[in-house]
């Protein structure tokens, strides 16, 4: 299961709105993807629609697809959001992580 901090959920909410979503109906879509300097890196995008091997999770009122290849990656990981003078954007918090680069976008098991 992914988690959403409460702190991405607000943002969330309002780039869906500024994007044409509707966060009360349409999906995160989370996944990983082969690149990034430590090998992995996180794919975050919205999405009106699902895969039927996709699962879906719901969190703090947003609904989550995750492909079944990056589930094994993500399980037990919070998206969180910061948004202050050392730079701004969404972080995952992933314990499955043994590395992960400086900027936070990618990460190695």
């Amino acid at each position: 299961m992914i988690k959403v901090a409460n702190s991405a959920k607000d943002k969330v909410f309002s780039l869906m709105k500024d994007e044409g979503y509707d966060p009360l109906k349409d999906y995160v879509r989370v996944g990983v993807k082969s690149g990034g300097c430590s090998g992995l890196s996180y794919d975050l995008k919205f999405d009106n629609s699902h895969e039927l091997e996709d699962k879906i999770y719901e969190d703090n009122n947003i609904k989550i697809i995750v492909d079944k290849k990056s589930l094994l990656y993500l399980i037990g990981t919070t998206l969180e959001y910061f948004g202050g003078l050392n730079g701004k954007g969404f972080v995952f918090n992933n314990p499955n992580a043994q590395r992960t680069c400086g900027c936070g976008e990618s990460f190695s098991l």
